[in-house]
């Protein structure tokens, strides 16, 4: 069955370690069976307008949120040992990399994959393979880029891959389509 944990995060400006919210969906037996999510407060309250016009989040709204650190331990509970998914993966995982790093946390393990590889090998006619895209195409309403509306839309990439190649579980899918896991480096 497919088993894995999607997540999201939205940042305050163009550094790494400004994550402004996070959203994580846990999926097993193809079921989500738990989701997190929170604003966080960066440790500069440095919000770019760039950003805020794409997700909406100020620093007015994050002014009482938990920072990284405080969630830590929740998110390490959710995601130790555990496939870890995300739309753009390489953006997410180099936010959970250095927000680790900002707050001097242990380091987590855990195996990362990219959902945009997931779908431009399974559906490789579509324009683009944009999470905007993969919600239309999967005709969900979602609020994009909130964290945990795109933690959902992220989520559903791999069920329906998975119907759509015949693949039982994510191994067995990601082998089937030639898309690789790794290990989360930190």
């Amino acid at each position: 069955m497919m088993n894995f944990v999607a997540i999201d995060f939205e940042t305050a400006n163009s550094e790494r370690n400004s994550a402004c919210s996070i959203a994580v969906v846990d999926i097993r037996s193809g079921r989500m069976v738990d989701a997190y999510s929170t604003l966080l407060k960066p440790p500069v309250m440095n919000f770019d307008p760039g950003n805020v016009a794409i997700n909406g989040i100020t620093a007015d709204m994050v002014q009482d949120a938990p920072i990284f650190s405080e969630v830590f331990p929740k998110l390490r509970s959710m995601l130790e040992n555990r496939m870890v998914i995300a739309h753009n993966a390489m953006f997410d995982m180099g936010v959970m990399r250095s927000s680790i790093w900002q707050y001097h946390l242990p380091k987590i393990k855990f195996d990362t994959c990219c959902t945009v590889q997931i779908s431009r090998k399974v559906w490789p006619e579509l324009t683009n393979h944009k999470l905007n895209t993969m919600g239309e195409f999967f005709k969900i309403k979602f609020k994009h880029h909130d964290a945990l509306d795109d933690a959902k839309v992220c989520a559903k990439i791999p069920l329906v891959a998975g119907r759509t190649v015949d693949a039982p579980d994510f191994y067995s899918l990601i082998d089937k389509i030639g898309v690789k896991a790794r290990p989360f480096k930190c």
